[in-house]
């Protein structure tokens, strides 16, 4: 693609960072590389199977409701002051990434900052190079009992549909509160913890803290829309704890899930990945 597009993309993102940010902030640029199979995409609406690098640009300012988010990408739309922008920013960001065959995905929350993930198709130079993209062994499920605590509803529903097909007893909850009251009601034992992060009530360590003295031995696995450099900048969670990023596939999800419990009770939980 044109290089000129490239730097009006993170012009822009780097901009509304900027302003999303009241005083001294941070502001992370990553880059990776994702591939996507046709399984994956058919869980999550408007990703496209195939190679692609990524290119993150998140920062730890205001955040967004799920109103702006909806309308995220909509010519003049704008939460900015009069004068202060045109509302053609994004409009323009997500006219270059079509163009260009990719695709954006957001994830943001009030108060805690915002990640733009976008995705190009990968350039493969080398006509020769394999772009095979090997074959995922499925990963083994389990019958334990997992406390699956999301505030996203359609995310709720389908990681506790992907769980149950794998045999495990999921306890969903909508709010940490909600966790806590499952928790303290449940007559039989909790295996496994998997929480979102950043959540209105409190966020996912806090929420481990209240629960580990009703279930000493329960495993914990965190899971966040934010990649795992800003997580850790947020400062909620430890170094080396097991987090998985979302979206993620049915496999990914199974694999870490296993993964973190078999996991022996003294072992660090240092499977962060992103």
């Amino acid at each position: 693609m044109d290089p000129s597009q490239i730097d009006q993309i993170l012009a822009n993102l780097c901009v509304n960072a900027r302003d999303a940010i009241d005083g001294v902030g941070k502001l992370t640029i990553e880059t990776g590389r994702k591939t996507f199979d046709e399984e994956y995409c058919k869980e999550h609406a408007g990703f496209i199977p195939g190679d692609f690098v990524l290119l993150a640009v998140s920062d730890n300012g205001s955040g967004m409701d799920k109103e702006t988010l909806d309308n995220l990408f909509e010519p003049f739309f704008t939460t900015k002051d009069v004068g202060k922008g045109t509302g053609l920013g994004l409009a323009t960001i997500y006219g270059i990434v079509k163009q260009n065959n990719g695709f954006i995905n957001v994830y943001s929350e009030p108060g805690q900052g915002s990640t733009f993930k976008i995705y190009l198709p990968r350039l493969v130079a080398d006509e020769d190079t394999d772009m095979t993209v090997p074959e995922k062994k499925a990963a083994a499920g389990g019958t334990e009992t997992i406390l699956l605590v999301e505030d996203e509803p359609t995310i709720l529903r389908m990681t506790r549909m992907m769980l149950e097909r794998k045999g495990y007893s999921v306890l969903p909850a909508a709010t940490p509160g909600e966790a806590i009251d499952l928790a303290k009601t449940h007559a039989d034992k909790i295996h496994l913890l998997m929480t979102d992060v950043v959540m209105p009530e409190m966020n996912g360590r806090d929420l481990a803290g209240q629960l580990i003295p009703l279930y000493p031995e329960i495993k914990r696995l965190f899971m966040s829309g934010y990649t795992a450099n800003v997580i850790a900048h947020h400062g909620v969670l430890d170094d080396g704890v097991a987090f998985i990023q979302k979206p993620f596939s049915m496999a990914d999800m199974t694999e870490k899930v296993r993964k973190v419990l078999d996991m022996a009770s003294d072992e660090n939980y240092g499977l962060s990945d992103g």
